[in-house]
């Protein structure tokens, strides 16, 4: 039986993560995606990660090309292209350009891999999810964002780090858009079973929040350029559901209309995914207060998006 196959666009600093997640994991076979002028670099890494299979104990084969057709039929491809931030801007400074290039991969994904699930990871996450579907036209189940499992694991390690103790106990769930306005749930979080405000002041838990709303940008101050290790462990978590048909319920960007309100767009929301990609959208109750927050964070994603459909279109 034919291993899954992976394609990761994008040999970058997530690009090559995803590879090396996915490779250890023992996903299925890995092409490793770049343009002309990066194939040295993405051959070198490709070929480096290779040579880990006899040390980390695992068989994936890993290709590094630039070349679409290498590409073809595969199961699942990971859209970790475009540029990265930098000091002083956010995700949605990146719009134009991305946009461009996320739906010049969308075209040869389609073409390709006409039959594959579609995981986004470029920024404005949100945005470049609804451009990737708008330039597939793939049924939105088979489209995903990236984004809710890495915030979550930021804001389960903050709790962590505040309470010393294992990061394995903490439950935790956020929504809304992949930006400073995504919304933790403090409501629905808990360490072993408890709730999480018995255990942290309400001081420290906005603290905590607000860290989380900002960890991108955080991490993008200290090293120069955005995050790369956790982005690409959190997107192999959500591949390995879908590889392995896990049915783990996990908070990604995904399509909702009625659920939630939100009218046709991909926003962060718990959704159970497997095989066919997002095959629920898990929906909670909100108080008054999450609801606004969770409103006005879609809100902000729906204008992204009218900025998305006008770069499209022109």
């Amino acid at each position: 039986m034919r291993r899954p196959k992976i394609t990761i666009v994008g040999a970058g600093n997530v690009g090559a993560g995803c590879a090396l997640w996915a490779a250890k994991a023992e996903l299925g076979d890995i092409v490793l995606m770049d343009i002309p002028e990066l194939e040295a670099r993405t051959k070198g890494r490709a070929l480096d990660l290779l040579q880990c299979g006899s040390v980390e104990r695992f068989d994936s084969n890993i290709k590094g090309t630039s070349q679409w057709d290498d590409t073809a039929d595969s199961n699942v491809v990971i859209v970790t292209a475009g540029l990265p931030r930098k000091p002083g801007m956010t995700r949605d400074d990146l719009i134009e350009v991305n946009t461009k290039i996320v739906a010049q991969v969308s075209e040869q994904v389609k073409r390709l891999s006409p039959d594959c699930i579609l995981i986004i990871v470029s920024n404005p996450l949100d945005a470049m999810t609804y451009a990737a579907w708008k330039k597939t036209n793939f049924p939105t189940n088979r489209v995903i964002g990236q984004a809710g499992c890495l915030d979550v694991a930021r804001y389960k390690t903050f709790i962590s780090l505040e309470l010393g103790c294992s990061i394995k106990d903490i439950s935790a769930l956020l929504m809304g858009g992949h930006g400073d306005d995504m919304v933790p749930l403090v409501r629905y979080t808990s360490v072993a079973g408890i709730p999480v405000q018995q255990l942290i002041n309400a001081d420290r838990i906005k603290a905590i929040v607000e860290r989380t709303k900002k960890g991108g940008g955080e991490i993008v101050e200290l090293m120069g350029t955005g995050a790369y290790w956790a982005p690409a462990s959190a997107v192999i978590q959500m591949t390995e559901s879908i590889v392995k048909n896990k049915k783990r319920i996990l908070p990604c960007s995904t399509f909702c209309d009625k659920q939630y309100g939100v009218g046709g767009y991909f926003v962060g929301v718990p959704a159970v995914l497997g095989s066919a990609g997002v095959e629920k959208v898990i929906e909670v109750d909100f108080d008054e207060e999450e609801q606004k927050l969770f409103t006005d964070s879609a809100n902000h994603v729906k204008e992204l998006c009218a900025k998305v459909q006008g770069i499209l279109e022109a």
